[in-house]
């Protein structure tokens, strides 16, 4: 066994550990799973956020409009497409956190953890992500209207390891709007926002939108589905690529203003406890040039607190 492989299940064994461990403490402290009603009535507006969920899919930008303290890990698997320098996979292993410290304002950090990338043109290349560190606020929060409007800004800090790509230039900024509308049991959830980094030669300017429709089955069956977009608005010096990496990497590459990519996904969350979700989705890249993602698994667990 070669010492990538060896690396990829101690990470593998550690992450799905370490899930199981939080998922018997989150268990314990809540006892036995009370059955959360399908269908509100419409007097309890006040009570329409308990069926929502947090996004799956693009997990590091899709910020959730809803003000909720939670640990959140993730794992995403990456089908990288064969016409970018050759295809191969690549795992990322993170950990979200987000406290609220009032019921409209949250403490967020979206994003760390470890990259590991399965390509020969990159020499295979593995290491830590940056950080990213922020806040978010309920700018508009009505219940009987079921709407929530939620402006936020995220900070990525560059701490990581630059065989990864992470590490460059002075950082990144990321303003962002999301919302979430109810429908009873239909829920509609949106975000948009701009990555700003610091040095634009090498990182790249993009926009970041995104959609979410899912819809309360019951607690253990919540399915839905989402689309995710990215449009480069600059060309940077970093590397000679078309293409960008989605949302785990920023390239800055060199030939990429002016091009969209987009990835379409379905999953479903299930509702173990009261306040643990486990997530699941499959998405698939939607606009050539595919670039760093043909396809992608993403698996997280909402810990809520």
């Amino acid at each position: 066994m070669d010492h990538q492989t060896h690396s990829q299940r101690r990470w593998l064994r550690f992450g799905f550990t370490a899930c199981a461990a939080v998922s018997l403490i989150a268990t314990a402290k809540a006892g036995s799973p009370v059955a959360a009603p399908k269908n509100p009535a419409p007097v309890a507006a006040a009570d329409w956020k308990a069926n929502t969920i947090a996004p799956v899919t693009n997990p590091i930008f899709f910020e959730d409009a809803i003000i909720r303290s939670e640990i959140r890990p993730i794992f995403v698997h990456h089908t990288i497409d064969n016409n970018f320098l050759g295809g191969g996979t690549a795992q990322l292993y993170a950990l979200q956190l987000r406290y609220a410290v009032t019921d409209r304002f949250a403490l967020i950090a979206t994003q760390d953890g470890y990259f590991d990338i399965n390509n020969d043109a990159l020499a295979n290349p593995n290491g830590w992500m940056d950080l990213a560190v922020g806040f978010k606020y309920a700018l508009i929060d009505n219940p009987a209207a079921q709407f929530i409007l939620t402006p936020g800004l995220t900070y990525q800090i560059p701490t990581g390891e630059r065989d990864v790509f992470q590490g460059r230039g002075g950082g990144e900024f990321n303003p962002f709007v999301s919302f979430q509308k109810g429908f009873g049991d239909l829920h509609v959830s949106g975000n948009l926002g701009l990555r700003i980094p610091v040095t634009t030669d090498e990182q790249n300017l993009m926009a970041h939108y995104s959609l979410m429709v899912d819809y309360y089955v019951n607690r253990w069956f919540i399915p839905f589905v989402s689309a995710n977009f990215w449009t480069n608005l600059n060309d940077g010096t970093n590397i000679g690529l078309r293409s960008n990496g989605y949302d785990v990497i920023n390239f800055g590459a060199s030939d990429a203003n002016g091009v969209t990519q987009g990835m379409v996904g379905i999953g479903f969350r299930s509702r173990i406890t009261n306040n643990v979700d486990l997530g699941a989705a499959y998405e698939v890249a939607a606009i050539r040039p595919y670039g760093l993602t043909n396809n992608r698994l993403t698996f997280d667990m909402c810990i809520r607190f």
